[in-house]
């Protein structure tokens, strides 16, 4: 059992990562081994996986993940779709670059991994840090994004409960001792090119969670059709997510017998899910996957 420090020391990191020992095996096995390589982007070896084929899907983990976290959502996601799964910067099996992480240059390594994919337009779906850096990538680069689903992350740093604040503070060297205790560390080790890399990658982001941010007006301007997704249980304030609906336009009248009164945003409150299993969690899956399959207006 983790000491009460080193599960402080987790539990402060809540925001961005994932601590919950569910969904940290290796990728799902299924009847066709996926393709994996590594795009030299930016400086970046970045590390990527692609599973089935169809309309293309970008999944990004949260922070101190990596791909093996979907690993029992991504069968689901992957039988009608392609989906390639990113090692972000200095996580999993992509090597760590003397750059600070930030939600805009991992969101541009994204499009240039588009490129070196030959990917013209594709759907992206980030949990936590990951869905920062995809809602990151549609503000930047929007006529790159088809269909956007942000999990578990608010538009703005107070959006976050005021508990998960006061201890993100500790997420550091510290931290990052008392973690490898942790599930998620297990496997970080398992697979990063130099497991000794993993304080320089908590203190990394720890520095990052810790910056106030604020896309209100951000949010506000995305045209392409999105969808946020969050536990009801989850790190996020109720109230928070609410006006995150109605940033996107949604949540002003109700929709009518004909449907006219719809927004183009889609909200999702998924029962019995926290920040620390949303993104393994079946259900988040079979959430999804109607939102990306129908034709939906490429404007609000």
């Amino acid at each position: 059992m983790m000491p009460r420090r080193g599960f402080i020391a987790a539990s402060a990191a809540g925001p961005f990562l994932a601590v919950s020992s569910y969904g940290f095996g290796q990728t799902a096995a299924s009847a066709r081994e996926p393709e994996t390589g590594y795009a030299p982007v930016n400086g970046l070896r970045l590390y990527y996986e692609i599973h089935g084929t169809g309309e293309p899907l970008i999944l990004l983990h949260g922070g101190l993940g990596s791909t093996g976290m979907f690993s029992e959502v991504l069968p689901t996601l992957s039988s009608s779709r392609r989906v390639i799964a990113v090692d972000l910067q200095a996580h999993g099996r992509t090597t760590d670059i003397d750059r600070p992480l930030t939600f805009e240059a991992m969101a541009d390594d994204i499009v240039a991994l588009m490129k070196y994919l030959e990917i013209e337009k594709a759907n992206v779906m980030g949990y936590s840090l990951g869905a920062g850096i995809a809602l990151r990538t549609t503000v930047r680069h929007p006529s790159l994004v088809r269909k956007l689903v942000v999990v578990s992350i608010p538009f703005k740093h107070d959006g976050w409960y005021p508990e998960i604040l006061a201890t993100r503070s500790q997420i550091g060297p510290p931290a990052a001792e008392q973690m490898k205790q942790s599930p998620i560390y297990q496997l970080y080790a398992r697979v990063a090119p130099n497991p000794a890399n993993w304080t320089v990658l908590v203190t990394k982001v720890g520095a990052l969670v810790n910056k106030d941010y604020d896309w209100s007006q951000d949010v506000a301007g995305i045209k392409a059709p999105m969808m946020i997704v969050f536990g009801d249980a989850d790190s996020v304030r109720p109230e928070h997510i609410v006006q995150f609906f109605e940033l996107l336009g949604g949540g002003k009248k109700e929709g009518g017998w004909d449907g006219s009164g719809i927004s183009s945003a889609r909200l999702a409150i998924l029962p019995g899910l926290t920040h620390y299993n949303i993104f393994a969690s079946p259900v988040l899956a079979s959430t999804v996957i109607p939102f990306l399959e129908v034709a939906m207006p490429a404007v609000k």
